[in-house]
């Protein structure tokens, strides 16, 4: 893989039509196929279980003429794509020692590089496969000789730099053990599947779920293509279904049913994959048993240009399609069981929060009432204080009170703008100046308050900070920063809108949808600063440090994933290039990386928060980082960015 590649390997499953039994008719759709691949940059195509041949050929298999002809097929295949940059994997019946065996053939550039045996034969119902072939299991020669050439025969992997190459073929993956999870643990991290499957109903749905599934366990990309319609229709029918998957995800699916050669084309992240599998001890410990599988070098070819045609989400925290109201379910049950074992483990019955009228409190205080409600607990045990100062608006008030009494918790109004300038006046700090220190007196004053109130109650202060904001360290060292049970610590600020937006859906009360619609539609803001002379919010967030679209995108792809800043910003680009250009993508990375490193100390400290995602950055288990580390390295690749 070149560098400008960022890991990905171009790769395609596809499904020719075939003629049963008809080798010449057959080799000149793979033909076609892998030219039309090698033109969009494909670095490997994988073809269907035996199909020089076609797969329902039967006691054909026994016909010497039969033979031959696949192998000639196969040798005219190699002699047409020799000179193009892809490497070929195509099922067909290859002889050892007197034997036939269902083999996978892959080779590139001229070169056969290995042929794989199907080892599981089935035996069973419309398959008779143990009729013609013998399993790969009993293939006791270490090497055939096909098209003249000599090539690694059985139980091989090959590898190219990152990438590690299994190869199994249909009835293979249906064991309770599939070949391909023992290639995985010895390192391979691409998976091929040629296959024959016939179509029977809802047959689709469940081979679908097994080879997601498989990548997921195999924590590795996997390609499965099944024979087409073109095959003998005398008792079954063959769709042509072909699925490129990767760890848990599908990322294409071929159209079934097709009366004309089918391709299908996207990229595996080795990257990612090799990042994930770094974090397992399951992989890592097998690696260096290689005892059962001969490992077989060759050189990945790499394509001229390269481009991506899998889509990158904008929003990785948030889940797509018809999974997004479920999972927001399935997150506020986790916040809410959070404070609930927390409360029930204290024996405390009382909560204190600051209600700002903003996305975060409102968030928190929604979990609170819900986690009482599940404890009977009446919501005036829970105590919503609000404290406006010098930045509050009439619309973040009003909001924060009517949420207050919509859900009938007890209300507080306690103005710190009092305290604030005689705290100014004991400093000695001119208030006009409206600095860090009259920011920060603002918000350590509102912690001071509801500590006191928590220990004056016998309650628990629950903080209402997000992940965003830990990230970036936008929050006051021992003021909002601290609390005594943190909510929303696992809660990115692009999912926090989606768990409001399905709260307000699901309300029945109209007056606290219209309060949460509003609150929506209210720019975020830490309100320190005085409001504008129409008394509108002129201190917003994301003027100052990003939108926060894309340091939650940045902070996964950093934190989940591993990836390095030209990785990220390649595919920011991706996501976002129609809504930001390349001066503000980099602006708003570098501005990431910063106050990332430089925030670390606030991390190191962090209260105790229920994990509900994949990203998290509590320094008990999540992350752990010294607070002092250098961000130099991640800068100086910015200005590499930045310079080409």
């Amino acid at each position: 893989m070149t560098d400008n590649m960022f890991g990905f390997v171009k790769v395609a499953v596809a499904t020719p039509q075939v003629k049963v039994a008809d080798c010449r008719f057959n080799i000149r759709q793979l033909n076609e196929l892998v030219h039309q691949a090698a033109g969009q940059g494909v670095q490997i195509i994988c073809f269907p279980e035996l199909c020089i041949t076609g797969y329902t050929c039967g006691d054909l298999f026994f016909q010497q003429s039969l033979l031959k002809e696949a192998e000639n097929a196969l040798n005219d295949l190699i002699e047409s794509v020799k000179e193009l940059p892809i490497a070929v994997i195509a099922g067909m019946p290859v002889i050892s020692n007197n034997r036939i065996f269902n083999a996978a053939v892959l080779f590139q550039e001229g070169k056969i590089l290995a042929a794989v045996p199907k080892i599981h034969l089935p035996n069973y119902n419309e398959f008779y496969e143990k009729r013609w072939f013998s399993s790969g299991a009993d293939a006791d020669e270490p090497e055939i000789v096909l098209c003249n050439q000599k090539a690694p025969f059985g139980k091989v992997l090959l590898q190219s730099e990152e990438v590690c190459i299994g190869i199994e073929i249909c009835e293979d993956l249906w064991q309770p053990v599939p070949p391909s999870s023992m290639m995985a643990l010895h390192g391979a991290n691409l998976l091929f599947n040629l296959s024959a499957s016939n179509e029977i109903v809802e047959k689709n749905n469940y081979r679908r779920s097994l080879i997601i599934q498989q990548s997921a366990r195999c924590v590795a990309g996997y390609l499965y293509v099944s024979s087409g319609i073109g095959e003998s229709s005398t008792d079954l029918v063959f769709s042509g279904s072909g699925f490129i998957c990767e760890n848990g995800s599908l990322l294409k699916e071929s159209n079934r049913f097709s009366s004309e050669n089918e391709l299908t084309v996207s990229e595996i992240d080795i990257e990612r994959l090799n990042s994930d599998r770094r974090k397992n001890d399951s992989f890592v410990c097998h690696f260096s048993d290689t005892s059962d599988y001969r490992m077989i070098r060759f050189q990945l070819p790499n394509p001229e240009t390269f481009s991506l045609t899998r889509k990158t989400a904008p929003f990785p925290f948030v889940p797509s399609g018809g999974n997004l109201d479920e999972r927001c379910d399935e997150i506020f049950a986790i916040q809410t069981s959070g404070l609930i074992k927390r409360l029930q483990h204290t024996g405390i019955r009382k909560v204190v929060l600051g209600i700002s009228g903003g996305l975060d409190s409102t968030l928190a205080l929604l979990v609170c009432v819900k986690a009482f409600d599940k404890l009977n607990i009446p919501h005036d045990q829970i105590i919503g204080i609000t404290m406006p100062g010098f930045g509050t608006t009439d619309r973040t008030y009003n909001n924060a009170i009517s949420l207050m009494k919509s859900l009938r918790t007890q209300i507080l109004e306690i103005d710190i703008k009092a305290a604030c300038l005689q705290h100014f006046k004991d400093i000695g700090h001119d208030p006009d100046i409206h600095d860090v220190t009259y920011e920060n007196t603002q918000a350590r004053e509102r912690t001071q308050i509801l500590m006191d109130i928590a220990n004056k109650e016998g309650g628990l202060v629950i903080g209402t900070g997000d992940l965003s904001e830990i990230a970036l360290g936008w929050c006051t060292y021992n003021g909002d920063h601290i609390s005594m049970y943190a909510v929303n610590a696992s809660i990115p600020k692009t999912l926090i809108r989606h768990l409001i937006h399905r709260t307000a859906e699901n309300q029945t009360d109209e007056s606290v949808r219209n309060i949460l619609s509003d609150i929506l539609h209210t720019p975020v803001s830490p309100e320190l600063l005085p409001a504008g002379a129409n008394g509108k919010i002129v201190q917003k967030t994301e003027d100052v440090i990003g939108p926060y679209e894309l340091h939650d995108f940045f902070l996964y792809y950093f934190v989940r994933r591993g990836f390095s800043p030209k990785k990220i910003f390649f595919l920011a680009e991706q996501a976002f290039g129609a809504k930001y250009d390349k001066k503000t993508l980099l602006k708003w990375l570098q501005t990431f990386f910063k106050r990332f490193f430089s925030q670390q100390f606030k991390r190191s400290c962090f209260t105790d928060g229920p994990k509900v995602g994949s990203v998290s950055l509590s320094p008990r288990g999540d992350w752990r980082m010294p607070s002092d580390a250098s961000v130099e390295l991640w800068l100086k690749e910015m200005e590499e960015i930045k310079n080409e």
